[in-house]
């Protein structure tokens, strides 16, 4: 049983010294695994791995997660009680974006309105924000205004995966011309796989068979890459993963 003891402190040891390479700690941890593996790997899991760990993109996701799930108006109730103590723009923006967040699209609305109608109007934060707030309330040609200004102001945005897509989101719906384009740009920004999604839905819904034959592509490129995603990546791009295969399966 000793001997047994003594190999578990080695093993805990040697797993946090590897950890200790992988994420370039400095090298006298190495030194306090080896020579104290026990007391050293108690230290290093509290100084280096728990914080690490809790520092992670997982580990926020969880954490935000359960916070939604423990008390869904936390975040709410907290821009809420700084925009009554200073409602400024920045606070206003926060709110309507922790409501957005919970669904509350039409309050939401309401105060990127207001803050759009003061001096920041320009603002891209700000007009992507709007933007948002009108495309969840269903005003898609408002949501085309207010992205073409952003793109007018911030060129850049135009390529940025969030503004791309919801702007070839809310042309898809409306039907207008220019969807493809749209679509095209915002799968050349993608970050995940919901560009390929959406793009392969509305081209189903062309009466080209070339079209749907692209669409399949897609579809099929999202169900060949998520054999190669990271864990985070599949539960991030799970309801895409689960369209595209339904999809091949019709």
């Amino acid at each position: 049983m000793r001997i047994f003891g003594i190999s578990l402190y080695v093993i805990i040891a040697v797993f946090f010294a590897v950890h200790a390479v992988r994420t370039q700690q400095n090298m006298y941890w190495l030194l306090i695994l080896f020579l104290f593996p026990g007391l050293g790997s108690l230290v290093y899991l509290f100084v280096i791995y728990l914080p690490a760990l809790r520092q992670s993109r997982g580990a926020r996701a969880a954490t935000r997660a359960i916070s939604q799930l423990v008390d869904p108006n936390r975040a709410v109730r907290e821009a809420r009680t700084n925009f009554d103590r200073a409602p400024t723009v920045a606070h206003r923006m926060r709110l309507g974006a922790a409501l957005l967040d919970t669904g509350n699209a039409v309050e939401a609305l309401e105060h990127y309105r207001a803050a759009a109608s003061g001096p920041f109007s320009s603002d891209p934060d700000l007009l992507q924000g709007l933007a948002r707030a009108q495309f969840v309330s269903g005003d898609f040609s408002a949501t085309q205004e207010t992205l073409e200004k952003l793109f007018a102001v911030n060129s850049l945005a135009r390529q940025q995966p969030e503004p791309a897509l919801l702007y070839a989101r809310a042309l898809a719906t409306m039907g207008a011309p220019g969807t493809r384009a749209a679509f095209e740009t915002a799968l050349k920004s993608a970050s995940d796989a919901a560009p390929r999604c959406l793009y392969a839905d509305w081209l189903t819904t062309r009466p080209d068979d070339a079209d749907r034959h692209r669409a399949r592509e897609l579809y099929a490129e999202i169900v060949h890459d998520a054999k190669h995603w990271p864990r985070h990546a599949r539960e991030h791009n799970s309801e895409w993963l689960q369209r595209a295969q339904s999809a091949l399966s019709r």
